[in-house]
Parts: structure tokens; sequence; C-alpha cells
């Protein structure tokens, strides 16, 4: 509880719970009384962060003299309100009333801002809407102006919340102001909820879409060159995807094992298979395999040595001489026989 009270607007984004900042849901989680739309704003932003003794008030259900009450009663006991608005509370939704009434009653008073539907709807569709070649400025136009006349005069992108009875004005008053009836339109209604509707379409066909969809409220209409649909690439092939290159097949881990397992060294050619041999089905080899095991063997196998060449024996002529023995034999060498001795006569 605050010395004086405190309000605080606080944006609670384009509709979805996870949307809003951080600073807002401690502001929620803080609050004893939050006023909110459930048309406007999701329901599980508000269970997700209020407190379960927190005062709830729809906003739809009660008039501005029972609001200007909520605040008055926070002046008197100093009580801590949230009053949520859809979208950004820095850039809409009537806030600057309210927040002069909550100075004015002595009312410790903050806005906190959010996520625009301007914003959300942009990204929705993945367009920048400042671009310099299209535009370099969003004009944001109240659904009651009466300058949408001027702004389309300037030829930029005009972001507009229209309720959808109202539509037929809004595009009569856009022509009158220079745009061509091909111009661009973006359709955005309750964009990041789960029953968003966001359509492409142009000036001249927005009023039937606008009926075709029966959207009787509160619609966010995009308007200008750039909010125009990208062109999509066509593909060359019906398989393919125009925003996917076709890639070559990579080799997976079981290919490359098995690869391996068939490898050769590259030093040695491999040798032709020998002709199979007619055998049974079962027990016919495999003519890679018996390849690759013929080669392992040759690998492992050493090299045969040389068999040593035979030596040549000269004999002089009318003296033989006596055979010789090589010295890596271990057969000995015979002796050569005693000549008798002569006897004396």
């Amino acid at each position: 509880m605050t010395t004086t009270g405190r309000v605080s607007f606080v944006g609670a984004g384009p509709g979805a719970a996870d949307l809003i900042t951080l600073r807002g849901a401690r502001r929620i989680a803080e609050a004893d009384v939050v006023v909110w739309a459930p048309s406007a704003v999701d329901a599980e932003c508000v269970r997700e962060h209020a407190r379960a003794d927190a005062e709830l008030v729809d906003f739809s259900r009660v008039t501005p003299e029972e609001i200007t009450d909520v605040y008055r009663r926070a002046a008197a006991a100093r009580q801590v309100v949230v009053r949520l608005h859809a979208g950004d509370a820095a850039t809409g939704g009537g806030v600057q009333e309210q927040h002069d009434l909550c100075v004015r009653l002595g009312l410790e008073v903050e806005v906190v801002p959010g996520v625009s539907v301007v914003a959300a709807a942009a990204a929705k569709i993945g367009r920048e809407l400042t671009q310099t070649e299209a535009s370099s400025t969003v004009l944001i136009s109240p659904e009651s102006s009466e300058l949408v006349s001027e702004f389309a005069a300037l030829q930029t992108t005009m972001a507009a919340t229209v309720s959808g009875a109202r539509t037929g004005q809004f595009v009569e008053k856009l022509l009158q102001g220079g745009y061509s009836e091909t111009t661009p339109v973006v359709v955005a209604y309750k964009v990041s909820q789960a029953d968003e509707l966001v359509v492409h379409t142009t000036i001249a066909e927005l009023e039937s879409v606008v009926k075709q969809h029966k959207l009787y409220r509160p619609t966010l209409f995009l308007v200008g060159a750039a909010v125009k649909a990208p062109t999509r690439r066509v593909s060359a092939t019906a398989t393919g995807s125009a925003d996917e290159p076709l890639r070559a097949a990579r080799p997976t881990r079981w290919s490359r094992r098995a690869a391996s397992r068939i490898a050769t060294r590259t030093d040695e050619p491999i040798p032709a298979p020998a002709p199979a041999v007619p055998t049974t089905p079962a027990a016919e080899p495999n003519p890679a395999w018996t390849a690759v095991e013929e080669i392992q063997q040759s690998v492992r196998k050493p090299a045969e040595e040389p068999a040593p060449k035979p030596k040549l024996t000269v004999v002089a002529a009318g003296k033989p001489k006596p055979p010789t023995v090589n010295a890596s034999t271990s057969t000995p060498r015979k002796k050569p026989a005693r000549k008798p001795k002569r006897s004396a006569d």
C-alpha cells in the first residue's frame, strides 16, 4: 500500500497473454484493483498475474462515473489500481483524460508502455512499415478522425483502427485523399490471439472483405505500399520448395562405415577377380569380399627371397680340383686320402 494511492495505466499488448512486459506483469501482481475489458485483453493475462484477493472490474460493464469512483476510492484508501489497455497505453486508448483525472485526485500516476497492435500486425506479415523506398513515416489515425483524407494525400503508410460498420466511409476518405484503388491494405483483427485474422487486400476490395469475415468490431487497417505482400518465387520442380534450394544427398555414417570396410590401399592395384566356379547359390561367395580377402593376404604375406644362384666350379685341365663345400652347410669337409708310402727295395 502506498502513501497516496497509485494508478498504473498498463499496455497489455495486442492480446496474447505472453506479450505483456515484465513491468506490466509486476504492476498487475501488486494491484488491489484491476480494471480491464475481457473483449480486448486476454483473460489469461489477468489470471496469471493478479492476486487471488484482487478486485476485478470489467470495464465494458461499468459507466465512466463508476470508474471515477474507483479512482476516488483508491485515493481515500491508498489502494493500488491497474487499468489495463490493449496494445500500447502510451499511444492510444483514451488514457490522457483518465491520467489527468487521477492527477487531480492526488494519486500517483504512471504509464507502462506495451507492444502496440500496429507493431504486432507488422511483425505478423513480416513487413517493415518505414521502408525508405515506400514510406518513411507511419501515421496512426484514430477511428473518428476527420483527417483521413489529409493523411492519405501524403501517400505514406497509414494505420487506422476503424469499426467494421464504417469501412465504407473509410474507403471513401482514402480515395478522396489520393490513394488509388489498387493500394495494398492489410486487415488485422485480434492479432496474436487464438482467433486472429490477417488478410491482404486492396482499397477496392476492403469493404467486401470486411463483410465477408463479418468484422463488426474495431479492426486495424494498414494502408500503403509498404504492406504489400512479398512476391513468392515459384519452384521449377513440383516437389521442391521455392525458398529451399535442392541439396545433394550427404553420405550417412552407415554408408561411410560400409565404404571403409571395402577400402583398399591406393598404392597397390586391385587384381581382377578369378572366374567364379559354378556352385549352388547358398555356397557362392561374394566376389567383392573375396577380392578384399585376397588383397589383405597379399599385404600381410612377406615377399619371398629369390633363390640363390648356383656357383660355378672351374676345373683346370689335367688337374681335377677337389670339390668345395659351402660354408653355410653343416656337412664337414672330407679330407683327401693319404698316399701309401713307398717301401725301400
